[in-house]
């Protein structure tokens, strides 16, 4: 158990309010918001957060942890990338189980969920179908009754993790009858295998390519037919990474006909572009879907003030440099994905609440609240109201720095945000409420993560 702790002289911030507060913890749970300079129990240590913003520890929906797609293993454990998670301000990572060709969905994810306890803070789990069988609908019973209700599934990578339309279905036909909620990676993989014949018989397939092998027509075709999916059975359903506002608006016009579907989209889409591809090292900017052109990026940042995007993760993959240069002239080869767990906080909260007026609330909302709504794991995380865990980010809001791959502890020697100046990081960060990290320094790295069971998804977001 932690000792009781007020943290003291900030400005906490909620999803749907701001306000200076005092914050006490004890056992590990917040006990109570007070008004500032409420007397506390003998015995209880002080936190002084004066000039801070006090905020829910982030939620990230989508990490990738140790992750193996076709020849290539992401470098991280759980130890690696909750402690990079940590000093970004997040304190609750949602990781993914893909089967290996041949393994069950139910062995994927008792498999990941085990090696929970050797990270620095929680995390939950996302199960995943790629084909249907007669043991798929035990299997996400099973699944659903020991708190995985969430289960990936994708719509490309032909011979590796695409599900065909009756898997999908199926699946969440199933899923919705138990209080699941499948989650989709959607691109439409017969346009993308085409588009990228014709690129490699022109000579365009390698990583400076990259944006012209993955259209976005391929992401918008895919979105409308597992929208319909969704609608002919009344199914709930969350896209991962959007990266274009037309499907973002495919989405959004499905949740006013009264369907159930959310959208998730990722820093890296919502900050950077297609003119990386043009650079001197393209290779380390891969990832599904690719960057999209600067009109794109800013018509998808839009959506965060109109609220149609829900949550942000980071779809975070941690490969290195020597990774990705190793299949550079091909990009249908090569490992896709970036490391963004540790920045995904930061360069939100700068490009956006710092630099563009987005409200320190909507932040918490997309980045912590929604996340943790949308996996059944509110209001545990998610938030500062009593009760919940005492997870909690003490933010700096004026601090300028600048980034760089030596100065963050990704399992990794690049970041896609080298030599970005921010605004906004977090100060001190609190685990279960134990100083895991302050001022720039690992305070405790015991190791105490725990899988978290996640309840059935029936509370959402409210509509916008």
């Amino acid at each position: 158990m932690s000792d009781p702790v007020v943290i003291r002289g900030g400005t906490v911030a909620e999803a749907s309010w701001c306000a200076p507060a005092d914050v006490f913890v004890a056992d590990g749970r917040v006990t109570a918001l007070a008004e500032p300079g409420t007397p506390a129990p003998r015995g209880t240590a002080e936190i002084d957060a004066g000039g801070m913003l006090v905020l829910p520890g982030g939620v990230d929906p989508h990490c990738h942890v140790g992750f193996t797609s076709g020849d290539f293993t992401s470098l991280d454990d759980y130890a690696q990338c909750t402690t990079a998670a940590v000093f970004g301000g997040t304190t609750t990572i949602v990781d993914f189980a893909i089967p290996r060709p041949g393994q069950a969905p139910a062995d994927a994810a008792h498999a990941q969920r085990a090696k929970a306890a050797g990270g620095l803070c929680d995390s939950a789990l996302h199960a995943c179908v790629v084909d249907w069988d007669e043991t798929v609908p035990d299997q996400l019973r099973s699944l659903v009754a020991d708190g995985m209700p969430t289960v990936k599934m994708f719509t490309t990578y032909r011979g590796e993790t695409m599900a065909d339309e009756d898997t999908i279905l199926r699946t969440m036909s199933t899923l919705r009858d138990l209080g699941g909620m499948v989650v989709i990676h959607c691109e439409a993989n017969h346009i993308i295998e085409d588009t990228q014949t014709r690129c490699s018989h022109d000579g365009r397939i390698g990583a400076e390519h990259m944006a012209a092998t993955r259209p976005e027509l391929a992401e918008t075709a895919s979105v409308a037919e597992v929208l319909a999916i969704a609608e002919s059975l009344k199914a709930p359903v969350y896209f991962v990474h959007q990266s274009t506002p037309e499907a973002v608006e495919l989405v959004a016009a499905a949740r006013r006909r009264g369907l159930a579907a959310y959208t998730e989209s990722v820093a890296h889409h919502l900050v950077l572009d297609d003119g990386l591809y043009a650079g001197a090292a393209p290779e380390r900017f891969v990832c599904c879907p690719p960057l999209r052109p600067r009109p794109v990026v800013d018509g998808l940042a839009r959506h965060l003030a109109t609220g149609e995007i829900t949550t942000i993760g980071s779809d975070h993959c941690c490969y290195d440099v020597a990774q990705k240069e190793s299949r550079r002239s091909d990009v249908r080869a090569m490992p896709n994905g970036l490391p963004g767990v540790e920045t995904r906080l930061p360069v939100i909260f700068s490009e956006f609440v710092a630099g563009g007026g987005l409200p320190v609330s909507r932040f918490v909302e997309l980045t912590a609240a929604n996340p943790a709504r949308m996996n059944g794991l509110y209001p545990r995380k998610g938030t500062l109201m009593p009760g919940a865990d005492a997870d909690i980010a003490i933010w700096d809001p004026s601090a300028r720095w600048t980034i760089t791959s030596g100065d963050l502890h990704m399992a990794t020697d690049y970041t896609p945000y080298e030599g970005m100046t921010v605004t906004g990081r977090p100060r001190t960060v609190l685990v279960g409420g134990r100083v895991v990290v302050h001022d720039g320094v690992l305070a405790d790295a015991t190791p105490r993560g725990r899988h978290l069971a996640a309840n059935p998804i029936t509370s959402a977001p409210a509509r916008r």
